[in-house]
């Protein structure tokens, strides 16, 4: 691909990536469809945390310093990585700034830039991403996402665009649509991708879904690349999402090749379980079937002190060997431990099958964050695809 997007500040968070949100809560949908939001309290909020990673075996670590402050409707974060140098001593790796300023009561604007260094540690801009979110009459939502990367005469020249609108059509049903704007070979900008996702409440504690993906034809038109529908049900305390994925075939029909099945519920103690299975078509020896892929676990624990456990294990079929079902490939364990004066102090450890069949510790980040009640961290196991090794 020409233009490749460098979603630099994701590094940092990659053990966390195996920890995100599977279950959204249906309440936050409207909310977070558009992006970036800032607080209206002029109350000020700032936390600060640090952050270890040791890959066992490497004798390069990375340590993250991060600074977050939030008063008056403007909120902005910073993050900076540095990494072991060849005299022992940690040298600036990366850099990343964001801003996010409420404009007025109907529009939130946020700016980031990312920072690398070259080869003789200046900081070099690697790419601008600025987002503006605006609130019309009647609940409608727009959004406007453009990411630039720096030229070779060091302009700025956009690589991407998104428009998103969200708008309520009935009392009961939300439109979210987007378009996606890459390049053009004439030097502008082109549609290259459309979406429409419509969430449609039932009752209050059920939801039924329906994304459409359309990539552009040969001939000028679009066609139906993807559709993706669900149900999410509950009562209020335990709820169970499904999910199909639908291609079209050779014959231009759509079909199933993709199924999702996710559990959550709340123990009597407090304790958060979540599941998530997921059936595939393209597995070998399956016959074009759908057939259980992979399995992803979730307990989340919080004791009368205050530490709180999260530990997520992924079960995926071996390609080599397809009848021999589900086997264990990755163990994700994340402990938060509240300290002394304010402060949290977190570890996450994940554990990754090597090629031995043994399970060995592949990544240990270590944080300390003050003032963590800043910010509140909701922790389960990972959306189909992101937690464990591709097939």
């Amino acid at each position: 691909m020409k233009y490749a997007l460098i979603h630099f500040s994701l590094l940092r968070r990659l053990p966390r990536i195996l920890l995100v949100v599977c279950l959204t809560p249906l309440g936050a949908l409207a909310q977070t469809q558009g992006g970036s939001d800032a607080s209206t309290s002029d109350t000020n909020r700032s936390w600060t945390a640090t952050t270890q990673q040791q890959l066992p075996g490497s004798a390069n670590p990375t340590r993250t310093s991060e600074t977050h402050t939030e008063a008056g409707g403007r909120t902005v974060d910073n993050q900076s990585v540095e990494r072991m140098g060849m005299y022992g001593r940690y040298e600036p790796y990366l850099d990343v700034q964001k801003e996010t300023v409420r404009v007025d009561a109907t529009t939130v604007r946020t700016i980031e830039r990312t920072f690398g260094r070259d080869s003789d540690g200046r900081k070099t801009l690697v790419q601008v991403t600025e987002e503006e979110q605006r609130s019309l009459p009647g609940g409608e939502v727009k959004s406007v996402r453009t990411t630039s990367n720096p030229d070779a005469n060091g302009g700025l020249q956009i690589v991407q665009r998104e428009m998103q609108d969200t708008r309520q059509t009935s009392p009961s049903v939300q439109v979210t649509k987007t378009t996606l704007l890459t390049p053009s070979s004439n030097g502008g900008l082109m549609a290259s991708r459309q979406t429409e996702e419509r969430q449609t409440e039932i009752t209050d504690h059920n939801v039924e879904f329906r994304k459409s993906t359309l990539l552009p034809d040969l001939n000028g038109g679009w066609q139906l690349s993807e559709v993706r529908d669900g149900t999410v049900k509950g009562d209020g305390k335990d709820r169970t999402k499904e999910e199909r994925v639908l291609r079209p075939g050779s014959d231009g029909n759509l079909s199933v090749v993709e199924r999702t099945v996710g559990k959550e519920s709340v123990g009597t103690t407090g304790d958060k379980r979540y599941t998530v299975e997921t059936y595939a078509t393209d597995l070998p020896g399956g016959g074009g079937r759908l057939l259980l892929d992979r399995r992803v676990m979730s307990l989340h624990r919080k004791d009368q002190n205050g530490t709180q456990s999260t530990e997520v294990q992924t079960e995926q079929r071996n390609p080599g060997e397809p009848s021999d079902g589900l086997r264990l490939t990755q163990k994700a364990i994340d402990i938060v431990r509240p300290g002394l004066g304010g402060t949290n102090r977190e570890t996450q450890t994940i554990q990754s099958l090597d090629s031995n069949g043994n399970l060995g510790v592949v990544s240990v980040d270590t944080r300390k964050q003050d003032n963590p009640s800043a910010i509140q961290v909701d922790i389960a196991p990972a959306k189909s695809g992101q937690a464990g090794p591709a097939r």
